[in-house]
């Protein structure tokens, strides 16, 4: 047997660059690049192996180690799970640091590879720098917490156990049923040990992702099923992008005459205006998806995990029955719904060949219902602020809403922003974003004018995905702009790889909406029976000794200027329209610094969401709160 002499980190890099994947009959490498931040932990092993052949694996340096991760898992979204980046951090703060991208990763089951260093194999200097010292237990380290948050999770405590890891790393990595992170933790002494490696280890290996077919006897049943239905509604996930089936999607709904509502991973597989496309559903839905969900007799989800949101915690559409295409044998299994286990391509191909000449009862109520949509859309971008306004989300803090202008010196509201926005950004440019309020009004309001334009995190719903994500997506499709669409506490939250961004020559455009507070939690306490309590930006007021005092007024634009962004401040539409406009001619990273309204996001359309409320309370607006829920409660599915 032929061998070659490497280190544990070089041989991991020679492997690194021999993946491939083949989808469809195309091929092309698998790990594009890896982003780094070296610490003791790993500059002396990856970094060396790194500095002296990398080949064509790509090094970017990141500033936060978990930006950095974010911004590979928006990059393998961005390219449909079908290429990835990795990321290797340092010991301790720098591998804990990676938990949260992680987890991210693994609830949007998004391919990423994550190395972090670790501490010594051998135990020799215990207690290294930055190490975790359990008495109970001497094995466990800082990478321990991944093992919660990985789809697979290895440590490589011996040279030999990389071929085994990365076999097992490979796998989970190309499997579009179970994917997500991987944590393969290297020891710091381990990655500059060198052993004789086997050649074979290293050839070229082409992992195919296949097409699951669907069992004969479950398409029989599922189009039995459809078949006894006057009213079914298709539900667009995220599996129906990462199959690159739209167009299989399209053509069976349109087919069959059946509307469709999307979800927050899969909104943009089919442009919004398509007739159709009935837009978000779910918590975070419209009118017009949520009307034609709550009244249909079969729900048929293609590619979603049926979250809450999606489900309106399995209240919206409690009454009717259930289908299911779906890679994932667990996805599938949810709802306790007939399944049809198989890539989604090939489900709703093997369907629509059984179905035969099968026609919906549908009549007027697609087009009615889309058009009663775009009344109340064309009234949302039209809000403005005037005495006496009265805001979206009303009854909170009306009375507040008057300091918040002056401190502002802005009258623009949420969801104008975003109308003017969607209507003078390029059709083909990307819109990033991840939590906070803006979720619910994107998947509501943004018309997609183009496909896969949409890369929204939601299955984590992680503040900070946003602006690594808007640099993670702009570096899988350069020709385009990227568009983080960013609340101020996410920005706070987290924003370092704007220098990453800048170091690259990577421009993406930030539109940061900035309310002074964290806008949707304010939401959810006060619609349940809660005063304002910790969530907007206040100064700490001395005679009351509670966050009651003035409103903070932070200048964002300044602060990304530091950096070296070119960067707008906007209080009035004309200045929003001259930034976005300007914004365009410029071949650097900018940020949009826009004072809005507290109170003026979308406020919800026939949707529920179950979340924990008090039982027991002094006061009346918490019991009734509680009341409430509890009678929601009770028209949803136990299951």
């Amino acid at each position: 047997m032929n061998t070659i002499r490497l280190t544990t980190a070089q041989a991991l890099i020679k492997f690194l660059k021999q993946q491939y994947i083949e989808f469809d009959g195309v091929q092309q490498r698998f790990v594009k690049g890896i982003f780094t931040i070296f610490g003791h932990g790993n500059v002396l092993g990856l970094g060396q192996a790194l500095e002296e052949n990398p080949g064509e694996l790509e090094v970017y340096q990141g500033r936060n180690e978990q930006g950095m991760a974010h911004a590979a898992m928006a990059y393998a979204k961005q390219k449909h799970r079908k290429q990835i980046m990795a990321a290797t951090s340092s010991v301790g703060p720098g591998a804990a640091n990676m938990v949260t991208a992680a987890a991210t990763a693994t609830a949007n089951n998004i391919p990423v590879l994550l190395l972090p260093g670790d501490v010594f194999a051998t135990r020799q200097p215990d207690p290294v720098l930055q190490q975790i010292e359990q008495t109970h237990d001497l094995s466990i380290s800082t990478n321990d917490a991944f093992r919660a948050v990985s789809k697979y999770w290895d440590r490589v405590s011996r040279p030999e156990q990389l071929m085994s890891a990365m076999l097992n790393a490979m796998r989970v990595l190309t499997n579009a049923a179970d994917t997500g992170a991987v944590t393969i933790a290297l020891p710091q002494d381990v990655q500059s040990e060198a052993w004789d490696f086997p050649e074979s280890f290293f050839a070229k290996r082409i992992h195919r992702i296949s097409r699951r077919q669907p069992s004969v006897e479950s398409v029989h049943e599922a189009a039995a099923l459809i078949q006894s239905k006057k009213k079914p509604f298709l539900i667009f996930g995220g599996g129906v992008r990462y199959s690159e089936a739209a167009e299989t999607f399209r053509q069976f709904a349109e087919k069959f005459n059946i509307p469709f509502g999307e979800t927050q991973a899969g909104k943009s597989g089919i442009e919004s205006d398509h007739p159709l496309n009935m837009g978000g559903v779910g918590v975070t839905g419209n009118s017009a998806a949520n009307t034609l969900a709550k009244e249909a007799d079969l729900i048929i989800g293609v590619g979603t995990r049926f979250t809450d949101f999606t489900t309106a915690s399995k209240q919206l559409f409690s009454e009717a029955e259930i289908l299911t295409i779906n890679i994932s044998e667990f996805h599938a299994s949810k709802l306790d719904a007939v399944q049809v286990v198989s890539d989604a391509q090939a489900g709703l191909t093997a369907i629509d060949e059984a179905l035969g000449d099968y026609s919906s009862g549908y009549k007027n109520e697609i087009a009615q219902a889309k058009e009663g949509w775009e009344k109340e859309l064309n009234r949302l971008h039209e809000i403005t602020w005037t005495e006496g306004f009265t805001p979206e989300v009303a009854g909170q803090l009306d009375d507040q809403l008057s300091e918040y202008r002056e401190l502002f010196d802005s009258a623009l509201t949420q969801t104008s922003v975003i109308g003017k926005v969607n209507e003078l950004i390029d059709s083909q440019a990307i819109i990033v974003g991840a939590a906070g309020s803006l979720p619910g009004d994107l998947q509501r309001m943004w018309k997609a004018k183009s496909r896969n334009t949409y890369n929204m995190e939601y299955g984590y719903s992680c503040m900070g995905y946003e602006i690594a994500g808007a640099l993670g997506a702009k570096m899988a499709e350069p020709e385009k702009e990227v568009y983080a669409m960013v609340g101020d506490g996410s920005f706070l939250m987290l924003h370092s790889e704007l220098v990453t961004s800048l170091q690259e020559g990577k421009k993406i455009n930030l539109l940061l909406f900035d309310n002074s507070g964290f806008g949707c939690i304010n939401n959810l306490q006060m619609e349940n029976g809660m005063g304002s309590f910790g969530t907007e930006f206040r100064r700490r007021n001395p005679e009351t000794g509670k966050l009651d005092g003035p409103v903070m007024e932070v200048d964002y634009a300044k602060v990304a200027e530091g950096y070296g962004l070119k960067t707008y401040t906007v209080r009035t539409a004309q200045e929003l329209e001259a930034a976005i406009l300007a914004s365009k001619e410029q071949n650097i990273s900018t940020l949009i610094d826009i004072k809005v309204l507290p109170k003026t996001m979308t406020h919800g359309y026939d949707s529920w969401w179950h979340v924990g409320v008090a039982e027991v309370s002094v006061k009346e607006s918490i019991k009734s709160a509680f009341h409430n829920k509890e009678e929601n409660l009770s028209g949803a599915r136990s299951y």
